[in-house]
């Protein structure tokens, strides 16, 4: 179980990004989280991890608060939560498995890493997850010889690396066409009703959010404005989230 508890997020800037959210997300769930540009989204999924740093509020995982643990006990908790990036953040000139294994440093003694060693078990490992996104045959090229869609599938099996309980996914496909933007969605869907990987899943589209998540929230201008099952999702409620002057637009 997660829980969000008035979650707030002011930027040294002193832009307000979050105000006062909180929600509940269950184990096994597929949560999407929907908005404009700008409207938290990011923000929220970094905080629950701690690349960013909450200004106040908790985060409070499997009964753990997150935003009071440190050192050691933080990169535990890290550990076991998966990050799915938007623009991919991979090494471009790495071959693709070494950019898998990087899901693996922490797990691997510090002084190691330095050197790049893993373990043959951490390198099974890797061409295991390569296998569950079909890119076993891609390990040993370079990752900027890859398009896009299978840039963010190396992304999804780094992410496996940490044997994730839960994989923070941010805009996943935001830079993909619609037939790779399936492709990504089905891959988190199947991790999430296989493994039983509980996703959290930033999305545009509402047609993606009927398609594969379970329930989904919405955040305007930082705040909290829906909580629900998408097919709540009327157009009065969709003009509420997105604007008066917004249209439903399908890349189905």
């Amino acid at each position: 179980m997660l829980k969000i508890e008035h979650l707030t997020k002011v930027y040294p800037n002193g832009t307000q990004a979050l105000t006062d959210v909180s929600f509940e997300v269950a184990e096994g769930e597929f949560l999407a989280v929907i908005g404009l540009s700008g409207s938290g989204k990011s923000t929220l999924l970094r905080c629950i991890n701690r690349l960013v740093e909450p200004t106040s509020g908790k985060v409070i995982w499997d009964g753990v608060d997150v935003t009071a643990t440190s050192g050691a006990e933080l990169r535990k908790i890290r550990r076991r939560i998966g990050m799915v990036f938007q623009q991919f953040n991979l090494v471009k000139r790495s071959p693709v498995i070494t950019n898998v294994l990087s899901g693996r440093l922490g797990y691997v003694n510090s002084f190691l890493s330095l050197f790049n060693y893993f373990t043959p078990q951490d390198r099974a490992l890797a061409l295991a997850n390569l296998d569950q996104v079909d890119l076993r045959e891609k390990a040993h090229v370079r990752a900027d010889s890859l398009s896009g869609g299978q840039q963010q599938r190396v992304g999804i099996a780094r992410a496996l690396m940490q044997d994730p309980k839960i994989i923070l996914a941010d805009e996943p496909v935001a830079s993909l066409d619609p037939v790779l933007a399936h492709s990504i969605l089905k891959y988190l869907e199947q991790l999430n009703k296989e493994r039983g990987i509980t996703v959290l899943c930033s999305l545009h589209f509402l047609d993606l959010v009927h398609r594969y998540a379970t329930r989904a929230i919405a955040l305007k201008d930082g705040r909290l404005v829906f909580e629900g099952l998408p097919k709540q999702i009327d157009d009065a409620q969709f003009k509420a989230i997105y604007g008066q002057e917004a249209e439903r637009v399908s890349i189905i």
